[in-house]
């Protein structure tokens, strides 16, 4: 093993607007300098190739299973879920593995 994975897929809700997207975006984006534990961090909306695809992903990588979970867990990623992501999401999947 070298690391553990986080994907993270949201279909906004009817009525979501660019605007509150962005501010996702953004505020996802600043979560690399204030949660050591993220390794590496991708994230982006879809680019509309595929029917029926999610509407943005979020691809984060750590060093371990209890690096990961202080993301998860960490105030900072929390704030953002509960005041940016959640308002506004229709779907979310989700899945974690070793990589």
């Amino acid at each position: 093993m070298n690391g553990f994975r986080h994907v993270v897929m949201f279909k906004w809700a009817e009525g979501t607007t660019t605007g509150q997207q962005d501010e996702v975006a953004a505020r996802l984006g600043e979560l690399p300098a204030v949660i050591p534990e993220i390794r590496e961090y991708s994230l982006g909306s879809d680019a509309g190739v595929n029917p029926a695809a999610y509407d943005f992903a979020v691809v984060a990588d750590f060093a371990d299973r209890e690096a990961y979970l202080a993301y998860r867990d960490h105030p900072a990623h929390r704030a953002v879920v509960e005041k940016y992501i959640t308002p506004i999401t229709a779907e979310r999947a989700s899945i974690q593995y070793e990589t």
